[in-house]
């Protein structure tokens, strides 16, 4: 799987984990140069706390783009530190 903004390649990996249809993506398969910590933040009941980032890749930043669970709770254990896109992120296969 491959996520890309902007036309750039994010983050690449073959081992995705699938949750509610989000790929996440392991932490050392993303780009994290282009990512920058944001202060947005949301719970889910069952996952736990996420924290977001926004990508910014030849000049333009999308908001919010990417997050993760750095410390979920035990039900979602398999994706700590993973990340996982949306609003305009593409996640697509090859």
């Amino acid at each position: 799987m491959r996520a890309v903004w902007n036309g750039a390649g994010i983050a690449q990996s073959e081992d995705t984990i699938v949750v509610e249809g989000n790929h996440y993506f392991p932490p050392d398969s993303v780009r994290r140069e282009v990512l920058a910590p944001s202060a947005s933040h949301t719970s889910c009941p069952w996952k736990g706390r996420a924290s977001y980032w926004s990508a910014t890749v030849d000049g333009k930043t999308g908001q919010d783009v990417a997050w993760a669970y750095p410390e979920p709770k035990p039900r979602a254990s398999e994706i700590a530190g993973y990340v996982t896109f949306w609003r305009g992120v593409r996640v697509e296969t090859g």
